[in-house]
């Protein structure tokens, strides 16, 4: 029987990627007034956003509560279906286990239904491919509580690598020091980050310079890339679209025919790594 799949705003998927899967709003305060993210990166003004965040502008952050899962997975119970949640990491916001706390609570209501989170240790398309992959089964007909388990062990396959153009949106946010942020700017540092196996965001490299930077993510591309099981590439950016495009041009260099998605990364981590972030998502043998 087919399951219900739900992801977030976080996922940063283009409406040609959401069959089968419903998005629940993300909500953050940009100069500190509240905007809600519905997840149509379309209709997401990504250079306006951006061009905010270059000129001063302050957005923050704040996790999905349970009652979000509560009132939007209730309805889907009581039609009588299983539902799958991808969740953001648990290493970067609390929503993951507001998830689990709602699960928990509605499965004791509706005790014949099955609830699964999974953790996908990602954010933007690092959950919006598992969320595709998770449609993708549904239609296919396999059962939720199997899915899950395809949908775990697929999790560690996930890679995610992305670089910064200003580390002072990582300063904000703690991931580097004031001093670093500060010596890496003067030196035009740029690292190259990923999502762990933890879901906690960390530094694999350092490099000087933009180029360098697209090349060393191109690098683990090329050693991580797996030809087995499901296969897709995605590249997000904070408003720097050439960089992407030629982020993508030397992918095809490397697999000709794998699809490629290009799209404006969304609002609610965009917050966190600011104008000119860059990242690439695909299946890899590990992260």
């Amino acid at each position: 029987m087919p399951f219900a799949v739900f992801a977030d705003g976080s996922a940063n998927l283009p409406k040609e990627m959401l069959e089968g899967i419903t998005l629940l709003p993300c909500e953050y305060l940009l100069d500190g007034k509240p905007q809600t993210y519905l997840g149509d990166v379309e209709l997401f003004d990504g250079h306006a956003f951006y061009e905010k965040l270059r000129n001063g502008s302050t957005a923050s952050t704040s996790l999905l509560n349970s009652h979000v899962f509560l009132t939007n997975l209730a309805p889907v119970l009581k039609q009588g279906m299983d539902v799958i949640y991808i969740s953001m990491s648990s290493g970067i916001s609390g929503t993951y286990n507001a998830a689990v706390n709602a699960a928990r609570e509605l499965m004791e209501e509706y005790k014949d239904r099955f609830i699964h989170i999974v953790d996908s240790h990602g954010c933007g398309f690092g959950n919006g491919l598992l969320a595709v992959r998770a449609a993708e089964l549904s239609r296919e007909g396999m059962d939720a509580k199997e899915a899950a388990k395809v949908l775990d062990e697929e999790v560690p396959h996930m890679c995610q690598y992305f670089t910064v153009d200003d580390l002072n949106f990582l300063k904000k946010t703690g991931r580097v020091s004031g001093v670093t942020a500060a010596i890496g700017t003067v030196l035009n540092i740029k690292p190259i980050l990923y999502g762990d196996s933890t879901g906690h965001i960390v530094a694999c490299s350092k490099v000087r310079g933009r180029k360098k930077a697209i090349a060393a993510i191109i690098e683990k591309y090329k050693e991580k890339r797996t030809e087995s099981g499901w296969q897709r590439v995605c590249i997000s950016h904070g408003d720097c679209i050439d960089d992407a495009k030629t982020m993508a041009d030397m992918v095809r260099e490397i697999t000709p025919n794998i699809p490629i998605t290009i799209c404006q990364h969304e609002p609610f981590s965009g917050a966190h790594v600011g104008p000119g972030m860059l990242a690439l998502f695909f299946r890899g043998i590990e992260r």
